[in-house]
């Protein structure tokens, strides 16, 4: 077990609210991460044995350290309590009673099951905020699925819309249907403890992943239902919006152009020394290049070919015509936008020295948030967050060797 390591004082427009995390994986634990960046006591509650399973993903293992985790477990304490235990039901009980928010993503009926529902917690702390993020919400009739991630963005409507029409429906590349109810549990949370300043009593938040997809889909469903027409697979393009797309550079990297108005267009086509283009008939107009977007897209193409993307972009930026590479890592910590605000941070890692992450966002101009640890060892702040409600070392001791902590 690590020596107790005194967690540093909270800033942040947060800073005071306490929130108690019993999430695992992404959908519970991003909110969690969200609330503590900007300032909240997060304590998260996990498994003696193993923690959160996400402390062992990720593609990269380096020292057997998940650098996901480094993230999405940053500013929080771990307590570990054994919650199939009585006794660990009921500290967790106590810990609840001292917060504002308490976050959880079982599959609906498990906090029951654990003597830990809404209705015994608000009896000792009635202005409880509980923020319950699931697959498909906390009623209806597939409420006791298994709700995954992507599972989430298959019903929202996401998956069938992402990729080239040529293949099946695709992955964004990140767990975007967890993050997204994350973010709308974030939002609900704030909104009921905005409320609770008025009314004094606290509530249920309900994030369903399905519904956080679908909150993002723009006017997919009003299409189908006033007009019939289905929104379908565009790959890179913007159907009829040209140009508007992704072009190869000589150096083997990706440009993004974005020149589809006439104005943008007539500087595109004097940039890449055509200026006939904005002149042409069959080019000059928004109609014109959406009906002719593949013709165009080769001749833009064609030209972006022969230049690497650091001066292709210089060039176009000259120009006024919107552009910009398609970033991976290497280019985020190289470049001059992101240093200058420092979107990118470093944390000191006990194991991995400096980690460099992203930084809290977003900013706020007297009150901005800070990453003040990364993702803590399993159970590192238990004897803290228990001595604060009343466990002195022999009692946990005690516990420990029953199996609770």
């Amino acid at each position: 077990m690590t020596a107790p390591h005194a967690a540093p004082p909270a800033d942040g427009p947060l800073a005071g609210l306490r929130v108690v995390e019993m999430g695992q994986l992404l959908a519970g634990p991003f909110c969690g991460q969200m609330l503590g960046d900007l300032g909240a006591d997060v304590v998260k509650i996990e498994d003696p044995k193993k923690g959160d399973p996400l402390r062992q993903w990720g593609r990269q293992l380096p020292q057997g350290q998940s650098l996901w985790w480094t993230i999405v477990g940053r500013n929080k304490r771990s307590v570990t309590l054994n919650l199939r235990e009585p006794e660990a039901q009921d500290l967790a009980r106590q810990i609840i009673a001292t917060a504002d928010i308490v976050i959880e993503n079982f599959r609906p009926g498990t906090m029951e099951r654990w003597g830990l529902g809404y209705d015994v917690l608000q009896e000792h702390n009635p202005g409880l905020i509980m923020v319950r993020v699931s697959g498909f919400g906390q009623d209806g009739p597939y409420s006791q699925r298994a709700g995954y991630g992507a599972i989430g963005e298959a019903m929202g409507g996401l998956r069938y819309v992402v990729g080239d029409p040529s293949t099946p429906p695709s992955r964004v590349g990140i767990s975007i249907g967890d993050t997204l109810a994350a973010l709308f549990a974030a939002i609900g949370a704030l909104a009921a403890i905005r409320e609770r300043e008025v009314s004094g009593r606290g509530q249920i938040v309900d994030s369903a992943i399905y519904e956080a997809v679908l909150g993002v889909m723009e006017s997919l469903v009003p299409e189908w239902q006033i007009s019939g027409y289905q929104r379908e697979r565009t790959g890179a393009i913007l159907p009829n919006v040209a140009p508007s797309n992704v072009y190869p550079t000589k150096d083997g990297k990706w440009i993004l152009i974005a020149a589809n108005q006439d104005t943008v267009f007539s500087r595109l086509a004097k940039a890449i020394g055509r200026p006939d283009l904005a002149e042409d008939p069959r080019y000059a107009t928004h109609g014109a290049r959406g009906e002719r977007q593949a013709e165009l897209d080769g001749i833009i193409a064609d030209y972006t070919s022969a230049y690497d993307a650091e001066d292709l972009e210089s060039a176009l930026e000259e120009s006024g015509v919107p552009s910009g590479k398609i970033f991976r890592p290497v280019d985020m910590l190289a470049d001059p936008q992101y240093q200058a605000r420092e979107s990118i941070t470093s944390v000191d890692h006990p194991v991995l020295g400096p980690v460099a992450m992203q930084n809290v966002f977003p900013r706020l101009s007297r009150t901005t948030g800070t990453v003040r640890w990364p993702g803590p060892e399993l159970g590192q702040h238990t004897e803290e967050v228990l001595a604060e409600i009343g466990v002195d070392p022999a009692a946990l001791a005690a516990l420990r060797g029953r199996n609770v902590t």
